[in-house]
């Protein structure tokens, strides 16, 4: 502080005389430069009026514009992951995290971390995701919760994505539970938690659950400006409308989400609706504008070369070309998916993915890397095995979906998979290994998101308004 205090006195050919005017005298300069003392906060607005630089300037050394800066470019990495390739952004981030910590702006280093982590969950590295989203609530201990939920919300998201479905819905109630207890209730915190937790809830059954935080996510809304947010919302709440059969309206709430995200030119979230409206003329039987939605989504995703959400629709397309009588495409298209290879992993040395290299070692999908789409994937391998006439083959498909379901906890896909375990074995001559399967479905099924979670979050003590449309 001494020496900046000289060096900008002499730079503006100032005494110490003149620059202590007229509230201190030229001893008490003579005492900061030399290093003996540091000003009070008054002396030092005195001492930054006087030398014509800010009070951040004189205080950190750093130029006043540095930060907002460092915010505009952040803004500029944000706008390449929403239009281009992960990698490319990861890049952009990793650099501005290097200066951000370089002049240590801890805010500054938080926003670069939040974007470094959500370049690899689109790119599939989920243990540097959830690394990155753990760094960027360590920066922000000591802030306000709301400040850390979009980082809670992308660790449990790289949670979710892993398979660890019930740790995702943990990490949710847990920061709703907080916000609504400290009566932090920071609308646009809330409506991202309560956005994010239908997905787990839905995949593990808890279809109560979801259609709860659908309804509070929908009343929320008024009360948010940001369009993003809004968006995710629609496309949520659509899950919901979905599983209750309500598909006018779903539609037209993937609609609204698909002119915001086309908007706003981010191109994930715009596949993520084409996917989702595949999905939707899949379970209705309309497997040629299901076939054509997904492809349109692999396509987006592809060029933004998003791995691990292309992988996952390519599971769903091929659902959909073995329905349409064409196993051998189906079957091309899925056995790649769960062959181990070598990615490249963006911000490897940041996210300390774990190889020397910057490659990171993986299945395209498993265990540890999409597992519900990995169930998915050998579900419908064994499907294509039975009705090929390969039983051996299709069980052995079987147990593997089930080994990796279980360990999700997705209710709904392992109630069916035992069932179609089940069939087979009983069409075997294994009656008893039949019963066994058909059991351990039922187990499954019963009470969904009563047997696999722990108790709802609490409901917040205010009630927002309901609003036409809510559920």
């Amino acid at each position: 502080m001494g020496r900046r205090v000289s060096r900008l006195r002499a730079e503006r050919g100032l005494t110490q005389k003149q620059l202590a005017e007229p509230a201190y005298t030229p001893a008490y300069i003579s005492t900061l430069e030399s290093g003996k003392a540091r000003p009070s906060e008054a002396a030092l607005r005195h001492l930054a009026e006087r030398l014509g630089v800010s009070h951040e300037e004189l205080a950190t050394g750093r130029p006043a514009e540095l930060a907002a800066g460092l915010r505009l470019r952040l803004t500029d990495a944000r706008l390449a992951l929403a239009s281009g390739a992960p990698e490319d952004a990861a890049a952009l981030f990793e650099a501005l995290h290097e200066e951000a910590v370089r002049h240590a702006l801890a805010p500054e280093q938080a926003a670069a971390l939040l974007g470094l982590g959500d370049c690899l969950l689109e790119s599939g590295a989920l243990a540097g995701a959830r690394d990155c989203f753990a760094s960027v609530e360590r920066l922000l201990a000591d802030e306000p919760l709301p400040r850390r939920v979009p980082a809670i919300r992308g660790r449990a998201t790289a949670h979710l994505l892993t398979g660890e479905l019930r740790y995702a819905c943990y990490l949710l109630e847990t920061a709703l539970d907080e916000l609504n207890a400290s009566g932090l209730h920071d609308p646009e915190a809330l409506l991202l938690l309560y956005t994010a937790s239908i997905a787990p809830y839905m995949d593990m059954g808890a279809h109560v659950r979801a259609a709860h935080a659908a309804e509070l996510a929908l009343a929320l809304a008024p009360s948010v400006s940001d369009p993003a947010l809004i968006a995710g919302m629609h496309r949520g709440v659509a899950r919901t409308l979905i599983a209750e059969g309500r598909i006018a309206e779903a539609d037209a709430s993937l609609a609204k989400a698909q002119e915001l995200y086309r908007q706003l030119q981010i191109r994930t979230e715009l596949a993520h609706c084409h996917w989702m409206r595949g999905y939707v003329h899949a379970q209705h039987g309309n497997l040629e504008h299901a076939e054509s939605e997904l492809r349109t989504a692999r396509s987006i995703l592809a060029a933004k070369r998003a791995a691990l959400f292309t992988e996952q629709v390519e599971v769903e397309l091929a659902d959909v070309l073995r329905r349409r009588g064409r196993p051998g495409e189906a079957e091309a298209l899925l056995r790649p998916l769960l062959a181990a290879r070598t990615a490249e992993a963006p911000g490897d040395d940041l996210a300390k993915d774990g190889a020397e290299n910057g490659t990171d070692r993986t299945g395209a999908l498993g265990a540890a890397r999409g597992a519900v789409h990995a169930g998915g994937a050998h579900r419908l391998l064994g499907l294509i095995a039975e009705e090929r006439g390969d039983t051996e083959a299709a069980e052995e498909h079987y147990c593997a979906a089930l080994s990796l379901l279980e360990r999700s906890s997705a209710a709904g896909d392992l109630a069916d998979l035992c069932r179609l375990l089940g069939d087979l074995l009983r069409r075997t001559g294994r009656v008893e290994a039949a019963m066994d399967a058909y059991r351990t479905g039922l187990g499954h099924r019963a009470a969904p998101g009563t047997t696999t979670l722990g108790p709802a979050p609490a409901t917040p003590p205010f009630r927002p308004p309901r609003v036409p449309g809510a559920l």
